[in-house]
């Protein structure tokens, strides 16, 4: 598996002075050098944490760059404009913290259909973030998008719980079915040090995106010492 490290709150914390430091780019730097596979970085509506400017001078490092985005008109042409080497589609809500759950793709099909056509026609690498759901899961191969990204924020949630097991089927479930496809499946949200161990037994995941619990650790153990412990983890 690969290891795609998610660099937004490096962002929101230099957002919290409004001023430059901490750096995303320096940031994205240092988890390429301690080994990650590429860099993941939102661009919100609301520029709460990565800002225009940031997913440019990601993209001029030449590191591999998955910008998420929503599903917007703004969205698509910055990244048609851009070409990261993937976008991940995802919901976005103004009031939310965080992500809070999967892309309904299947309740939009027509309009998912002509928003991804244009980004798979440049040469860029589509994910459908969804929760794993079947229905999603073929509502995302009907759009063209090459991947999923498996929403893993339930199984997370119920991590050392009564619940871990009926979650972690479902995700792996998911999985099989999207392969059987056709699909390349990568997953994320959530996953931290306790919890990431599991995904080895998700037969041909290629990519977890990680954010959260890197950067949280990394306040105590240092940035590359954070990416480093994470890697190994899921080799």
């Amino acid at each position: 598996m690969l290891l795609g490290v998610n660099i937004d709150h490096i962002a929101t914390l230099r957002n919290a002075r409004g001023e430059y430091n901490p750096s995303p780019i320096e940031g994205a730097k240092i988890c390429m050098n301690a080994g990650a596979n590429g860099i993941t970085a939102h661009l919100r509506e609301d520029r709460r944490h990565i800002k225009d400017d940031d997913i440019r001078e990601l993209k001029k490092l030449g590191f591999r760059l998955n910008m998420e985005m929503a599903a917007t008109d703004e969205m698509q042409k910055i990244a048609l404009s851009l070409i990261p080497d993937a976008c991940c589609i995802v919901p976005e809500k103004r009031q939310e913290i965080t992500t809070e759950g999967g892309l309904d793709v299947a309740s939009q099909q027509e309009r998912m259909n002509k928003f991804v056509k244009p980004l798979v026609d440049k040469g860029i690498l589509v994910s459908m973030f969804i929760d794993p759901d079947e229905n999603q899961i073929l509502a995302s191969f009907k759009t063209g998008a090459q991947y999923i990204e498996l929403h893993t924020g339930s199984y997370s949630r119920a991590f050392n719980t009564d619940k871990e097991e009926a979650e972690f089927q479902k995700l792996k479930s998911a999985a099989e079915f999207a392969q059987k496809l056709g699909l390349k499946v990568n997953a994320g949200h959530g996953l931290d040090y306790e919890n990431v161990h599991r995904m080895h037994e998700i037969k041909g995941l290629e990519e977890l995106n990680i954010g959260h619990s890197i950067i949280s650790r990394s306040i105590f153990k240092g940035l590359e010492n954070a990416v480093t412990e994470m890697i190994n983890l899921i080799k």
